[in-house]
């Protein structure tokens, strides 16, 4: 897929046993009629055997973290190797509620995302703001260090997300404006650590992500999906964002 089709990457957080996966795949494959944007579930592990046997045809998966060590005594850890024995393609390093709840630095992101791509998976990579960084006017340059240090040494095979700390979950969700502003940042920045032509990469927005906000926030020009939380573990919800974005 190109930077044109637009990436609804399906965050299902810790939700869904192995039971509802397969039940939430058969309904998506009832229904889904396939539109502009390119669906991937991002489920726990536990769960990818499930989704492999029943999503629909073109409907990518993959993990929420993967360990930054290829093998060995990691006790609970994930390996890249085991996602991609599974099918995955995708996997998400950096999400807010690691870097927040398990204290993952930019460098230990950085880590994982090398890790992932070495195994041939495109590692999504989370960054954003909290409030108070918004609030004192250092989103930008606050986002953008992170950015860097989280992509230190990473090839160019990666997806950037942009999920400001104070959207995600809270029903408050930043206006098209605020996630054009900050995509069109990171873009720039992203032109001067690659030798990649920057509108080549997909930059994704993530917080309170819905139906009815989605086409507004995707028309924007540096804006090419988005991380949902919430409202990817309905299937009428994927169905009304799919349809959103035709």
């Amino acid at each position: 897929m190109t930077r044109s089709t637009p990436l609804l990457a399906l965050n299902w957080k810790m939700n869904k046993t192995p039971s509802e996966a397969r039940a939430w795949a058969a309904d998506l494959a009832s229904a889904l009629v396939p539109g502009r944007a390119e669906l991937a579930v991002l489920a726990p592990a536990i769960d990818l055997p499930a989704l492999a046997e029943g999503l629909p045809a073109g409907v990518a998966y993959g993990g929420q973290d993967v360990s930054q060590h290829e093998a060995g005594a990691y006790t609970g850890e994930i390996s890249t190797a085991m996602l991609r024995d599974l099918g995955a393609t995708y996997v998400i390093v950096g999400h807010s509620e690691r870097r927040e709840y398990h204290s993952e630095t930019d460098a230990v992101v950085a880590a994982k995302a090398r890790q992932a791509q070495a195994g041939g998976l495109t590692p999504i990579v989370c960054v954003g703001e909290r409030l108070d960084v918004r609030e004192r006017g250092e989103h930008v340059n606050f986002t953008l260090d992170q950015l860097r240090a989280s992509t230190d040494g990473v090839g160019e095979n990666l997806i950037v997300a942009y999920e400001p700390v104070w959207a995600i979950g809270t029903g408050r969700t930043a206006t098209a404006d605020d996630a054009e502003e900050m995509a069109a940042a990171i873009r720039r920045a992203l032109a001067g650590l690659y030798t990649a032509d920057a509108a080549g990469f997909r930059i994704l927005y993530g917080g309170s992500v819905k139906p009815d906000n989605i086409a507004s926030i995707c028309a924007r020009p540096n804006v090419n999906g988005a991380l949902v939380g919430g409202a990817s573990l309905k299937v009428a919800d994927v169905l009304g964002m799919n349809d959103a974005l035709r």
